[in-house]
This record gives C-alpha cells, sequence and structure tokens, in this order.
C-alpha cells in the first residue's frame, strides 16, 4: 500500500478490437494533472482534506471510498468547478483555476453525475455540443468539428443512433451518448463522476470496456469515480482511496486493494481473492450472518 504519489504504471497489453472504430494504438497524452494541499467543502464545511496527489498520465484512474467520503467533491475541484479553500489543482503545472475555461475545455473533459439533455434533442445535436470549446466570436462551425463528432460517433457505437433522439434510449446508449460527447470534445483528459450510476451490470460492463477502449486507443488519461471497488479493481491502472476526505492508499489494484484496506476505508470485513476472469483483486464481503471458510 502506498500514500506517496506515483509515477505511472507500466503499460498493459494490447486490448482487444474495441466495439466502435478508435483508432489503433497512440502515444499516452503529455498533459499532466496534479493535486497539492487541496482542501475543499461547502459552506464552510471541509469535505476534502490537504489532498495530495498526481494523476498518472495516460492511465485510468479510479477513486474509490465509500459513500459522503469526498470522491465527488475531489473530482469537481479538479475539473475547475469548485474552488479549493486552500490547496491548488495543477494542469500542465499551472494552476487550473488561474485558466480560462476555454482553455482548460480544451484539454479536460468532464462527464458529470447523471447529466441531463434537452427534451427532444438529437443524438448528433447533443454530441454536437462538446464542440463548444473550439467555437468562437471568428471560429464557426467547421468540417472539422463534423469530423470529430462522427468519430466520436463511431468510437462509442452510437452512429447508428445519430438522428434519434436521446430520449428514446437506453441507459447503457444513453451513457455512450454522453461519453461520445466528452469525445467529441478531443481532449487528452476525461473525468467522469459515476459513469456506470442507475445502469444495469451488463451496461456497466460495456461502458468500462469502451473507456478502456478509448484509453488504450488514444492514450487518454482518465479520472473516474466508481462504487463498485471489485469494477475499480478490473479496470483501473491506479486507484485512489478516500477516507472521510482523506487519501488512504494510492498505487496499483494490488497494492491498494487488501482485506486491512476494505475494513478501514468501508467499515466492512472481507476477504480478497484472485479474479479469476480478469487477475485482480475480488473483494467478498463477510456479513453477520456468513463467516469466513476456514484456511483463507
Amino acid at each position: 500500500m502506498k500514500t506517496a504519489p506515483e509515477a505511472a504504471p507500466p503499460a498493459r497489453p494490447a486490448p482487444p478490437a474495441p466495439t466502435g472504430t478508435a483508432p489503433a494504438a497512440a502515444a499516452p497524452t503529455n498533459h499532466t494533472l496534479a493535486v497539492r494541499d487541496v482542501s475543499v467543502g461547502y459552506e464552510g464545511r471541509v469535505v476534502v482534506h490537504d489532498m495530495t496527489l498526481d494523476v498518472p498520465t495516460g492511465a485510468i484512474t479510479t477513486i474509490v471510498g465509500a459513500n459522503a467520503c469526498g470522491k465527488s467533491t475531489l473530482l469537481r475541484a479538479m475539473a475547475r468547478l469548485l474552488t479549493p479553500l486552500s490547496g491548488r489543482v495543477l494542469l500542465d503545472g499551472r494552476p487550473i483555476h488561474e485558466q480560462s475555461s476555454r482553455e482548460v475545455a480544451t484539454v479536460l473533459g468532464l462527464l458529470p453525475q447523471s447529466p441531463v439533455s434537452p427534451e427532444g434533442i438529437a443524438v448528433a445535436d447533443l454530441v454536437g455540443r462538446g464542440r463548444h470549446p473550439h467555437q468562437g466570436w471568428f471560429r464557426r462551425w467547421s468540417s472539422d468539428d463534423d469530423a470529430a463528432v462522427e468519430e466520436a460517433l463511431e468510437a462509442t457505437g452510437t452512429l447508428e443512433l445519430a438522428d434519434r433522439s436521446v430520449d428514446e434510449l437506453s441507459g447503457g446508449q444513453r451513457q455512450r451518448v454522453w461519453i461520445a460527447m466528452a469525445l467529441a470534445q478531443r481532449t487528452d483528459v476525461l473525468l467522469l463522476d459515476e459513469p456506470t450510476t442507475f445502469l444495469d451490470v451488463c451496461h456497466q460492463v460495456e461502458v468500462l470496456d469502451l473507456l478502456t477502449d478509448l484509453n488504450r486507443a488514444r492514450g487518454t488519461t482518465i479520472v473516474m469515480v466508481l462504487h463498485d471497488l471489485n469494477l475499480a479493481a478490473r479496470y483501473s491502472d491506479h486507484l485512489v482511496a478516500l477516507r472521510q476526505g482523506r487519501l488512504v492508499a494510492q498505487g496499483s489494484p494490488r497494492e491498494v486493494v487488501t482485506a486491512d484496506l476494505v475494513e478501514e476505508v468501508f467499515g466492512m470485513r472481507a476477504q480478497v481473492i484472485t479474479d479469476p476472469v480478469a487477475g485482480t483483486p475480488l473483494v467478498v464481503p463477510i456479513g453477520r450472518h456468513h463467516s469466513a471458510p476456514s484456511g483463507l
């Protein structure tokens, strides 16, 4: 278990072919995101305390912890939506809150928790809103924008849905469309707040597979919040574990996900075994009506 920031993990094996048509392998982005001594809160109440971490470039980082431990608050500060009470969030070594919204939006994209689309909007039009940071007084919609939207739709397997209303889509389809909008922004860093919320297990895996495809193919740096520790361990290169707004551990899933950590962070006894499919840590909870088998 490690509590100090560490370098990006080694590259993973080549992925299976993605469902969409994301480009083949690309070098990781050079953009960096870091948190230095950050405290964040609401109405005088501190939620995140003295947080310091470096986000591994070109990797998938997932923030985990119990409900109301500060996961989403930390992500919102990293996305420039909340101003820290103290400390700094650094994008490319510069304080993110000293950069303009448009400047940040060309590097960093955000998919918030439970986003809401305008009633009746078509999929292609919603995805096109991801191009807003690239517009301006003298920069109107162009063929580059059309290409970015089409590429995002193809990468997320939603091109055939382009003319349909977002209101008609299933939960999994709708989430892929929101990810397509973030991709159309063409940023090298993507933050996602609970991208699997309200999805059944099939659609959860579908969304996380898509994000893994995009990370491996494009080198996109991904930071997300997940509630499911087992999915976080399976799909992440780097985990950040919080307890009551403080950093408890960070590192690879094998380093972070231990029985002691689960008890400290979630207040739950558990056995940690090897996932028979992915080879990553798998948490098996021990409830009041169960006991651990002997020898484990």
